[in-house]
């Protein structure tokens, strides 16, 4: 084999984003070791269905949504399974890019379930078998994510184990990789047991070398001859600074904290809600340091029993807000005197804050897509713009 290029971006802000990574995937893997199996059929045109699914402590099963894809199951036409972490008893079942879904669906934690969708979303909840056969055993996954010159047309990707040569797909070139219009990068998964990947087009025409990895996340970028460089970083986010938000919270918001994501694709910052805590500076200010890539904050109280709306910032700037209450929050990009919020702050209303979600938004729909529970996403059709907002079951 060639000498693979490791472009892995050792930078002082990958390094941050890297230990959020590390966090989540650390209380993941706490959380995941149990798996229980539910079978989920639904409506015919409901495409790429997915679960999302969270328990009452705010613990989400996966990092954003719409959450894990279904996988078909072969023996039973119409039926769909996943394996879920034993803690996740709060399900949404969504599809069509989290376009349509469920309500919020409560199991009884650890219980394999059958869940059954009629066309006009209503939710029939079983305990009882309703389908035949064996499920497949439950395997962890990774993404590959890759970028590709635009003469690699639907790009695939093939991926073994070696030095067994164990694959994972039945035959060559494997399976055709999804693309993202939110970030620009086609993505597959394939089972943990991997170390060993392809990256082909045009049929399989077309390839790279072979790609040893890691059995973790990574992101490969490919030229129009094949060559290619890798790195377990998302060079999209890993390039950009870290900074500060500075916040004003309410005198009886205790222990005030930042919930932080990017938008719309639903990358969260912090694993678990209420996200974390502030440091005080000498001026007063509570502040705290986020990628840069964030653009959608939170604040929040009272171990998150209170919180503001969601706030769509301006990626890569630092942050001035001042809360005085749920639905009153002044923000800046400048240093800001509390005695001149007036002045100096630029009011966000909740309508102000709708209407800047869903900008450029033209002719679709914000469809509200899970209350209560765990979480609310407001999704607009047509365009992938999503808003998430996490907020504790009360």
């Amino acid at each position: 084999m060639k000498k693979i290029l490791r472009n892995v971006l050792l930078t002082a802000m990958s390094i941050f984003y890297v230990s959020f990574l590390l966090t989540g995937a650390a209380r993941a893997e706490a959380n995941n070791d149990n798996r229980v199996a539910f079978h989920i059929q639904v409506p015919s045109e409901w495409e790429a269905p997915c679960a999302w699914a969270w328990n009452e402590d705010g613990t989400n099963a996966f990092e954003s949504w719409p959450g894990e894809e279904l996988e078909a199951d072969e023996l039973n036409a119409d039926w769909y399974y996943i394996w879920l972490p034993e803690f996740a008893n709060h399900i949404i079942i969504n599809a069509n890019s989290g376009t349509v879904q469920t309500e919020e669906i409560i199991v009884d934690a650890g219980k394999e379930s059958w869940i059954q969708i009629a066309d006009d979303g209503s939710v029939t909840l079983l305990y009882e078998a309703q389908t035949v056969g064996e499920l497949r055993e439950y395997t962890a996954k990774f993404e590959v994510h890759a970028k590709v010159d635009g003469s690699w047309s639907n790009p695939g990707i093939w991926a073994w184990s070696a030095p067994d040569g164990k694959n994972a797909f039945e035959s060559w070139p494997g399976e055709e990789m999804v693309y993202s219009d939110e970030t620009g990068w086609y993505t597959a998964k394939v089972p943990e047991w991997v170390n060993s990947i392809i990256i082909n087009a045009n049929n399989g025409e077309i390839q790279t070398e072979d790609i040893s990895i890691d059995p973790a996340e990574v992101w490969v970028t490919v030229d129009a001859d094949g060559k290619m460089e890798y790195s377990y970083i998302d060079p999209d986010k890993a390039s950009v600074a870290n900074v500060k938000i500075y916040v004003k919270a309410p005198a009886d918001w205790n222990e005030p904290c930042l919930w932080a994501w990017s938008a719309p694709d639903g990358t969260n910052v912090f694993s678990n809600w209420p996200g974390e805590g502030f440091e005080e500076d000498s001026s007063g200010w509570l502040v705290k340091e986020i990628p840069g890539w964030v653009n959608s904050v939170i604040v929040n109280g009272n171990e998150g029993s209170v919180q503001t709306q969601d706030i769509s910032v301006e990626a890569g700037k630092d942050i001035w807000l001042i809360v005085n209450g749920a639905e009153d929050v002044q923000l800046s990009y400048e240093p800001i005197e509390v005695s001149d919020t007036q002045s100096d702050a630029e009011p966000v209303t909740v309508d102000e804050v709708a209407k800047e979600n869903v900008s450029d938004t033209k002719d679709s729909k914000a469809v509200p897509i899970a209350v209560g529970g765990g979480l609310i996403v407001l999704a607009a059709v047509g365009t992938g713009v999503a808003v998430s907002k996490r907020k504790k079951a009360s």
